[in-house]
């Protein structure tokens, strides 16, 4: 998908448009819930289904916790990230608020998924990568478990664990040599785009 030149051109047009959806969807006097990250997860797994078909696109296994997607035939699950703003720090490896779960995942944690990134600057430009499970095991064996993995610190209320700073950027920075990063311009500010976030609701009351 990412060296279809004619899907990279799609992506770029459609993303940020579907994106400024899903954020208007879940606004609430101005401000975004922490959902919108479920919702854009739905919009690239459609987006999956488009380029492979429906039927080929299934939900992981139960035991798969880092996978959000299986794509039939393809060597490994996928995980599906979003993060918004520049930099690259706080996007999540794993949402928990236990310690225990986040020691026992430190100790644990290896690269077992593909991984599907989208970085939205609003304005600005962002991208969205697909970094195999090779490339990350390579950051992985490069940085070793200490700097690979950003954890919350000892007294706080965890969020759940992250990839360092140093980890995505070395990722992106592979993904992006093999041709797997599509730099997408998020400027959709200032465009009248009429959006009514109840008319689908109100059409399935009328329907018969």
């Amino acid at each position: 998908m990412f060296h279809d030149q004619s899907m990279r051109e799609r992506i770029k047009k459609k993303l940020p448009y579907m994106f400024w959806v899903a954020e208007k969807e879940l606004s609430r006097g101005g401000h975004v819930g922490m959902e919108v990250g479920t919702l854009r997860e739905k919009i690239l797994v459609a987006l999956l289904m488009y380029k492979f078909g429906a039927d080929k696109v299934k939900e992981p296994p139960i035991n798969s916790p880092q996978a959000d997607v299986i794509i039939e035939g393809h060597c490994a699950p996928i995980s599906i990230k979003t993060k918004t703003g520049r930099g690259h720090s706080g996007v999540k490896l794993v949402w928990t608020v236990d310690w225990q779960k986040v020691e026992e995942f430190y100790r644990t944690y290896e690269p077992s998924t593909d991984l599907i990134m989208a970085v939205v600057d609003w304005s600005r430009t962002g991208f969205l990568a697909y970094v195999p499970q090779i490339i990350q095991r390579d950051t992985f064996k490069a940085l070793g478990r200490e700097r690979y993995i950003h954890c919350p610190k000892r007294g706080t209320n965890p969020r759940g664990v992250e990839f360092s700073s140093e980890a995505f950027r070395m990722n992106i920075e592979q993904a992006r040599k093999e041709g797997l990063v599509i730099d997408i311009d998020w400027k959709i500010e200032g465009v009248d785009i009429p959006y009514n976030p109840y008319a689908r609701w109100v059409e399935l009351w009328e329907r018969d």
